[in-house]
């Protein structure tokens, strides 16, 4: 098999930057050890800058290119071919379809789901609505914008409180790793929780708060994808934040989470459908809350770019699953390559 040549995007312009550059350490190393792959490490600065060690770079919208334009140094204007891009990007400019519709204009295979599965599977509110309508089940949960929060922030909060009670959830519409992620207990608390949500998204969600276990299944493939075994986390803190994934390093992961077969069974067929319903591509973490007592399932959210780090749920549930973390990585990469193909099948102009 020839040599490919495969590079990792990670950082960016996103409140998850630092998680993202432990994801990508990760993959990079697991990728390295592969004697047919080739990496280049491109790292996306907060401020927007793409560096490949230390010498700028990009990749620019015209398929003719076909890979990371050198814009500096003795070979600037020289092109380093790239077979397939793994975008390690959480979050805002990554995870939400931006540098997925770059690599469209760009030409360039690329692991994970297109522009749309990306941009509905990052907004939390258009994903609700679309899980929503294609049936799934999804909590109780409202959403306001910046400008109707400063207009008519009493009627918002009274109706939070009317529709969904306390405890409730306030999150970004656009962020994951639980960043701005507030769980109010009040008005008081809500109001607060609204102005942290505010300084990372200017629309907001609001959810109910759900009681039941939180359930997590990994997601691989594309148009036929395959459910792992089942995790459940159990947090630290009183819910899954930042600190209890990242910092506190005292919350538990059950793997395999103790459900009965069952209901095991139904996580896995909603965790599909959820993949397929925001046609999602690749890979994809699903969480779920689970009340067992009442046998009662609640799809919470997808993640289309799942963490890598060495504590994530997605590489392990797979691992549990049989699959290891070089064989996932080589599986996703064959994945990019086996979408890019089907897409180059279709026709971009039309003759009458």
């Amino acid at each position: 098999m020839s040599k490919r040549t495969i590079a990792v995007l990670f950082g960016g312009r996103s409140g998850e930057h630092e998680v993202s550059l432990r994801s990508a350490a990760s993959i990079i190393e697991a990728l390295r050890k592969q004697e047919n792959i080739h990496v280049l490490p491109v790292e996306i600065t907060k401020e927007g800058m793409w560096l490949l060690e230390k010498t700028p770079v990009a990749i620019l919208p015209d398929p003719a290119i076909g890979g990371l334009f050198l814009l500096d140094g003795e070979n600037a204007g020289d092109v380093l071919t790239v077979d397939v891009v793994f975008p390690v990007l959480h979050g805002t400019y990554g995870e939400d379809g931006t540098v997925q519709g770059l690599l469209e204009l760009a030409g360039i295979p690329y692991v994970g789901a297109g522009v749309l599965g990306s941009a509905v599977g990052m907004d939390k509110i258009l994903m609700k609505s679309v899980l929503r309508q294609a049936g799934l089940p999804v909590g109780d949960y409202l959403w306001f914008s910046a400008f109707q929060w400063d207009r008519k922030k009493d009627s918002l909060v009274s109706q939070t409180e009317k529709e969904l009670g306390y405890p409730c959830f306030v999150k970004p519409a656009n962020l994951g790793s639980s960043v701005g992620i507030s769980k109010a207990y009040d008005r008081v608390g809500f109001i607060e929780a609204v102005g942290e949500a505010l300084r990372y998204d200017r629309r907001i969600l609001v959810e109910k708060h759900l009681s039941g276990r939180e359930i997590e299944c990994s997601v691989l493939g594309n148009e036929e994808p395959s459910a792992s075994v089942l995790g459940e986390v159990i947090p630290c803190n009183d819910f899954y934040d930042y600190k209890a994934k990242y910092i506190d390093d005292r919350s538990e992961l059950m793997i395999p989470a103790k459900l009965s077969p069952q209901l095991e069974e139904k996580v896995k067929e909603l965790a599909v459908e959820t993949f397929l319903a925001l046609d999602c591509a690749g890979l994809g973490r699903v969480d779920f809350f689970v009340d067992d007592t009442r046998e009662q399932i609640w799809v919470n959210e997808i993640n289309t770019l799942p963490g890598f780090t060495s504590i994530s749920m997605y590489p392990k549930l797979w691992e549990a699953s049989g699959v290891s973390f070089d064989e996932l990585l080589a599986k996703l990469v064959d994945l990019a390559i086996e979408r890019f193909n089907q897409k180059a099948r279709q026709e971009t102009t039309f003759q009458i």
